[in-house]
């Protein structure tokens, strides 16, 4: 048995539209980000979820709780979905955040993509050890999504990422 798994990144925040990257720091939704977690919402509202997992992250949490403010659906907050740690680099624009320099090489007091993924690697351990035969939708960042990807794909941590309305894995 698999578990199916549903990937929605946090909605818009006022650091993404100041051209800010945000890390660690809560972050907080824009007016736009806020319309953008309630049609996750519906999107997601008759998906057949079992539970949904979220980065702790004040950004990530504000999103869930605006898609699905009485769903019934357990939510569980995880630090491991975070996005990744950009140390003294966090509040430069995104695209001076070099990431090709970073995939095995910390941040200045911060953390590599490598560790990033390899936190949503343990992640995923633990839920197919947990939910096997279960629909779960996480609720993360670009880390997150990079750790996704390169733990169930393959894929290459410096790969572009894209945004889209979901992106759905087999697990297990």
């Amino acid at each position: 048995m698999s578990i199916e798994l549903v990937f929605e990144t946090h909605s818009t925040t006022e650091d993404n539209e100041r051209g800010s990257a945000t890390g660690w720091r809560p972050g907080v939704l824009s007016v736009t980000g806020r319309k953008q977690a309630a049609q996750m919402g519906l999107r997601r509202s008759n998906d057949g979820i079992e539970a949904i997992f979220t980065s702790d992250l004040a950004r990530a949490v504000e999103t869930v709780q605006i898609a699905f403010p009485e769903s019934g659906v357990p939510i569980v907050l995880d630090r491991r979905l975070r996005e990744c740690d950009y140390g003294a680099m966090t509040g430069i624009a995104p695209e001076l955040l070099d990431r090709d320099a970073h995939i095995d090489v910390p941040y200045p007091s911060g953390e590599s993509w490598r560790q990033a993924a390899d936190r949503v690697a343990w992640f995923l351990r633990d839920i197919e050890r947990r939910w096997q035969g279960s629909r779960l939708l996480v609720v993360g960042h670009t880390a997150t999504w990079r750790g996704l990807e390169h733990a169930i794909k393959g894929t290459p941590l410096n790969a572009p990422f894209e945004w889209q309305p979901g992106w759905e894995y087999r697990v297990g």
